[in-house]
C-alpha cells in the first residue's frame, strides 16, 4: 500500500513540515492533529487510534489557522479543486478480474486520446462505447491525456493540480476504474499521461503545506517542484506515491511523463532514476510489466540507458518520444520549413532518424542556435525505445488553427505517414481519428472560471506562435467553448468517402505489422533508408521487408527486387527489377 492518498486504512494524515498547528475539517466538524513521528507529518488522532476515514466522508485541513485547503494528496475533488476532498475507497488492483495480466511495449501499436473529445459524452462511459473500434483497427494500448484534476470544464489536461485525483467531470475515479477494466477486457493496455514537472495556475494548495515548490523557479507552463533543495525528500515521494498509485490502485499498465526536460533536479540520483527503481519494483511485486515513457526535448539517451550499478549509469525508463521523427516525416509531406521544422527539410533528415533514431545528435540547431542532442548507442539500445508519430496531441493542437495532416494533404500523402510511421523501426503512436482521416482539428482549448487566466493563456499562445512565424490572426480564443466544441471527433464520418479509405488503409498497414516480422525488428542495424532529393523517392528496408515511397509530384522508377508486393496505396506498377511508383504513392514489398 503507498502512503498517497488519504485512505480508510490510514486515516487522515498530511505533511506539513513547517506548521505549528493542522486542523482536520471533516464533514463540517473541527479537529485538532498531532504531529506524527515521522518529521513533518500530521495525524488526525481519535483517542489513541488513528481517526477513521469512512468512505465518502468529505474533509479539508486548516494549516495555523489559514484555509479550510483540500488534501494534497485528495483521491477525488467532487465540487471541484477549490473544494473539498472526499475519502475513497482504496482498492489494489493486481489483477482486476478481467484475466489481464499487462503487456510490455515490444512490438506494440500505440493510440492517443483525449478523454474530452473522444466522443461527445466526454466521458470515461463514452470512451468505453469506442473500444471496440480500436481494437478492428488493430491498437495494442492507449494513451490517455492526462485525466487528474484542474479548474473548468474542459482542458487538454496539462494544468492539473491534484495529481492523485481523478477528474470529475470524466467520471471520477469509479468512471476510471471502468474504463481501465474495459480495456484489459479487450486486450488494449492503458498508458497514463501524467505531469509532474509544473502546477497548474488555479487550485494549487501545495504551497499551503510546505515547501513543494522550487524557491524562484519554474518553466513555460507554471510553478516547478522541489526536487533538490531542503525537504525534497517527501516532495519526491509525493510524486513517486503518485505514479505507484496508477498502477497499484487503478491497474494501469504505463505511465507517459511529460516534459521531463523540465524537471530540476541536481541530485546524485535523478527523480526519473528514483522513479523508475520504484516502480520496478511494484512491478517484481505484482508480477506485471510496467512502462514508463518520457517525452524529452533534449534528445538525451540517457533516460533510456540501464541504470547503475551494473548499468551503463542511465535512468532505466523503457521509452522515449522522438520528436525529430515527427518533424522530418512533417516536412516530407508538408513542406513547412518555419521555426524548428528548418533543419528537416532535406529528405535526408528522415533517412537520418530511420537509421539513428535521432536527426540532432549533437548536431547543429538553428531552432536553438546551439548544438543540440546525443547520439544513440545503436548496437545496444533497441529501435522499440523510442516512440514516434506522424501528428499528436502537442504538434497537432500547437499549430495556429489545430489544423490535422488530413485538412491540407491528398489521400497519398496520408497513406504515406501511416506506413512510414507503422512500417518503421520504432513504436508508433497515432493520434485518435487519424485512422480516418478527421475532419475535425485539435485545437488548445481551456474553460478557465478565472477571467484573468483565460486572457492571459489566450495572449500566451500568441506569443508562442510569433516565433513559428504563424499569424496571430488564425489563432482561435482558448475560452471560446466553440474552440472546445470543434475539437470533438465525428464518428460518423468513418463510413463514407476518404474517411473509409484510409481507415481501410490503416487496418491493412498495422496488420503487415503483426505478421511480417521484419516490421517489428528491434535492431537499428537491420534497418536502411535510400533517399534520392531530387525525385522524393524514398526506400526504407528492414531486412526481408521494403517500404518505397514517393514524397514526390512526379511518377519515379527505381531499379528494386520486388519480390512480393503486399499491398500498395496509388499509382504503383512492378516489373522484374524495377518499381515505378505514381506521385504520392506507397508500396509495400516482401522478399
Amino acid at each position: 500500500m503507498t502512503t498517497s492518498t488519504t485512505s480508510p486504512a490510514d486515516g487522515f494524515r498530511v505533511w506539513a513540515p513547517e506548521a505549528q498547528r493542522v486542523d482536520l475539517v471533516l464533514d463540517g466538524e473541527q479537529h485538532p492533529m498531532d504531529r506524527d513521528v515521522a518529521e513533518g507529518w500530521w495525524i488526525a488522532l481519535d483517542g489513541a487510534e488513528p481517526r477513521a476515514a469512512v468512505v465518502d466522508s468529505d474533509y479539508r485541513y486548516l494549516v495555523d489557522g489559514e484555509g479550510p485547503f483540500a488534501d494534497p494528496r485528495s483521491r477525488r475533488q467532487p465540487e471541484g479543486v477549490h473544494g473539498p476532498s472526499r475519502v475513497v475507497a482504496s482498492d489494489p488492483v493486481p489483477c482486476d478480474g478481467t484475466g489481464w495480466r499487462g503487456r510490455s511495449l515490444i512490438g506494440a501499436v500505440l493510440y492517443e486520446l483525449h478523454i474530452g473529445t473522444f466522443t461527445e459524452t466526454a466521458t470515461f462511459d463514452g470512451a468505453i462505447e469506442r473500444l471496440d473500434e480500436l481494437v478492428e483497427l488493430g491498437v495494442d494500448a492507449v494513451e490517455i491525456l492526462p485525466v487528474n484534476a484542474f479548474n473548468g470544464v474542459w482542458n487538454w489536461g496539462y494544468d492539473g493540480v491534484f495529481w492523485s485525483a481523478v477528474h470529475e467531470a470524466y467520471g471520477g475515479p469509479d468512471g476510471y476504474r471502468r474504463f481501465v477494466a474495459a480495456c484489459h477486457e479487450r486486450g488494449l493496455a492503458v498508458i497514463q499521461d501524467v505531469v509532474y514537472n509544473h502546477l497548474g495556475p488555479s487550485g494549487n494548495v501545495l504551497p499551503r503545506f510546505g515547501p513543494y515548490l522550487a524557491d524562484g523557479a519554474g518553466n513555460t507552463w507554471g510553478d516547478s517542484l522541489n526536487l533538490d533543495g531542503p525537504d525534497s525528500d517527501e516532495v519526491r515521494r509525493y510524486i513517486i506515491d503518485s505514479a505507484l498509485l496508477w498502477f497499484e490502485e487503478y491497474g494501469v499498465d504505463g505511465l507517459r511523463l511529460d516534459a521531463v526536460h523540465a524537471l530540476h533536479d541536481t541530485r546524485a540520483i535523478h527523480l526519473l532514476e528514483e522513479l523508475d527503481a520504484a516502480v520496478d519494483a511494484l512491478s517484481a511485486d505484482l508480477d506485471r510489466p510496467f512502462t514508463l515513457i518520457a517525452e524529452s526535448d533534449l534528445n538525451d539517451p540517457k533516460l533510456i540507458t540501464p541504470r547503475g550499478p551494473g548499468g551503463a549509469g542511465g535512468y532505466g525508463l523503457d521509452a522515449q518520444w522522438s520528436d525529430d521523427f515527427h518533424h522530418a516525416l512533417h516536412v516530407a509531406l508538408t513542406g513547412e520549413v518555419s521555426g524548428y521544422y528548418a533543419d528537416f527539410a532535406p529528405l535526408g533528415a528522415l533517412g537520418k532518424v530511420m537509421e539513428e533514431g535521432f536527426f540532432h545528435n549533437g548536431t547543429w540547431s538553428s531552432f536553438r542556435k546551439r548544438h543540440h542532442g546525443r547520439r544513440i548507442d545503436l548496437e545496444r539500445t533497441p529501435s522499440w525505445r523510442l516512440v514516434v508519430s506522424d501528428q499528436n496531441h502537442d504538434q497537432i493542437g500547437n499549430r495556429a488553427t489545430g489544423d490535422r495532416l488530413a485538412a491540407t494533404l491528398d489521400d497519398g500523402q496520408l497513406a504515406i505517414a501511416a506506413a512510414v510511421t507503422l512500417l518503421g523501426p520504432f513504436t508508433p503512436m497515432l493520434f485518435m481519428g487519424e485512422e480516418w482521416a478527421a475532419s475535425t482539428p485539435w485545437q488548445f482549448f481551456t474553460s478557465h472560471p478565472e477571467p484573468e487566466l483565460g486572457e492571459a493563456t489566450a495572449k500566451g499562445r500568441i506569443a508562442e506562435f510569433a516565433r513559428m512565424g504563424w499569424n496571430e490572426a488564425d489563432v482561435p480564443d482558448p475560452q471560446d467553448p466553440e474552440t472546445y466544441r470543434r475539437s470533438v471527433l465525428d464518428w460518423s464520418e468513418r463510413s463514407g468517402g476518404r474517411h473509409a479509405t484510409l481507415l481501410t488503409w490503416y487496418r491493412r498497414v498495422i496488420e503487415l505489422r503483426r505478421t511480417v516480422p521484419a516490421f517489428t525488428d528491434p535492431a537499428f542495424a537491420d534497418t536502411t533508408a535510400i533517399v534520392d532529393e531530387a525525385t522524393g523517392s524514398f526506400v526504407l528496408r528492414r531486412g526481408s521487408a521494403t517500404l518505397a515511397v514517393n514524397f514526390g509530384t512526379e511518377p519515379v522508377e527505381l531499379a528494386l527486387r520486388v519480390g512480393e508486393l503486399l499491398d500498395s496505396f496509388g499509382e504503383v506498377v512492378t516489373t522484374d527489377g524495377s518499381l515505378r511508383l505514381g506521385p504520392h504513392a506507397v508500396a509495400i514489398l516482401h522478399h
